[in-house]
């Protein structure tokens, strides 16, 4: 698990074009909207675009999301239940 939320990390960082971020700064608890990483909406749709890419999971229902994306550590359990890569 701690590989995988790692993994997600940089593609996070990359996906996102975090350019002053590194993979240290970003704490797995930490929150991914409003006060942790400060993601926004758009930056959501990068996030649903990656999880399909990259481990064959699509999210169809919005709230579901929202829950998903709370840090790296919701984001790290739902891909390791749910991939098809």
């Amino acid at each position: 698990m701690e590989e995988l939320k790692a993994e997600l990390k940089a593609k996070i960082i990359q996906v996102l074009n975090l350019e002053d971020t590194t993979v240290d700064d970003i704490q797995d608890d930490d929150s991914l909207f409003g006060d942790g990483l400060g993601l926004d909406s758009i930056d959501a749709l990068e996030l649903i675009v990656l999880m399909d890419k990259e481990y064959g999971i699509k999210l169809s229902d919005p709230k579901q999301g929202k829950a998903i994306f709370e840090s790296v550590n919701t984001m790290a359990e739902f891909i390791a239940a749910n991939r098809t890569k």
